[in-house]
């Protein structure tokens, strides 16, 4: 089942503010219409494919979206009428992940945040907003890290600088079971790792939410499940955060404010190590937040990436300043 035929259950329309003068309340745009393009890259021998949705009058750099293990690059595409008319919008299969090719283990973060760097090389774009969420985020920290002149703003979601103890046991277990081809366990027990448990707080489209990540684990074929146990073999050997610098760019450090994943202590740890950064939680989502609130998250993404205020907003807690440049204050 696709993701518009699950969030078409038990939802109610996303509410959001215009982004930008001429665009409605429904994300429609009255001016020029956008292009899509896919294309399909190589790097060092891995073939890739990236989505990239065109504007004619961009209103900010292009945007680079660097989504999580369990996503593709169309997972991105209800958020495309909202941010497209701000500028290009892109989305990738990196090698390892969708339909690119298969990457052995052997090959981590630090390939990957170069592979980022080829694309863009590739689509001749000099800088970007760097959405970059969950296993995204880790990439996304490592490509700032080592590529800092290719970064415009990095906005990370749902990132943290260390892997929960408990998380790295069960993916050792989901190894196993996949061999076993036990697949509808791990699908319900991933589905309750990144959903909050029942009496944490309210959340958004919570039911159909957990539906979909269920859906799309156990519907995977023989070759989605061999990926995602390189995946998870991927994420054991190697850093998933490593603390070298950061450029100093406007950054913000988001979290679902029900986040038990990647809970909002850990977002503000790793707001924390960047050199200036705002923090804040959405409200009434947990890990899966662009997706709980699609319209609110791509609002979000907009003002960020235009350098409007984020003070204020209803959906989302006021932002807080963090980083190793913020000075302490005065005893």
């Amino acid at each position: 089942m696709s993701i518009d035929a699950v969030l078409a259950q038990d939802q109610e329309i996303p509410r959001a503010q215009p982004l930008i003068p001429w665009q409605a309340t429904d994300g429609s745009e009255s001016g020029a219409a956008r292009r899509v393009e896919e294309r399909d890259l190589t790097f060092d021998g891995f073939r890739y494919t990236c989505r990239v949705v065109h504007h004619g009058d961009p209103l900010t750099e292009p945007m680079l979206v660097l989504g999580g293990s369990s996503q593709d690059r169309n997972s991105w595409t209800r958020h495309e009428k909202w941010l497209s008319p701000l500028g290009q919008v892109i989305t990738v299969d990196l090698p390892g992940y969708g339909t690119a090719d298969f990457l052995p283990a052997t090959y981590g973060v630090d390939f990957l945040a170069a592979a980022v760097r080829h694309l863009l090389t590739e689509l001749a774009v000099e800088r970007v907003n760097l959405v970059a969420a969950c296993y995204g985020g880790a990439v996304g920290v490592r490509f700032a890290q080592h590529y800092p002149g290719m970064l415009a703003r990095l906005l990370l979601v749902g990132m943290t600088t260390r892997i929960p103890a408990d998380y790295a046991v069960a993916m050792e277990r989901w190894s196993v079971m996949i061999d076993r081809g036990e697949t509808e366990t791990i699908a319900r027990e991933l589905a309750d790792r990144f959903m909050s448990p029942p009496g944490t707080g309210h959340v958004r489209k919570h039911a159909a939410v957990s539906r979909l990540v269920y859906q799309q684990i156990a519907g995977q074929n023989p070759e989605q499940l061999r990926k995602s146990a390189e995946h998870n073999t991927r994420l054991m050997r190697h850093e998933w955060y490593r603390p070298e610098p950061v450029p100093a760019v406007p950054s913000l450090v988001v979290t679902g404010e029900h986040d038990t994943l990647c809970t909002p202590a850990m977002g503000r740890e790793v707001a924390a190590r960047l050199p200036e950064a705002r923090f804040l939680t959405i409200d009434e989502t947990d890990h899966l937040a662009p997706v709980e609130r699609i319209a609110d998250f791509a609002d979000l993404v907009a003002r960020f990436c235009t350098d409007r205020p984020l003070e204020g907003l209803s959906y989302c807690s006021a932002p807080e300043t963090l980083g190793t440049a913020v000075a302490s204050p005065t005893p």
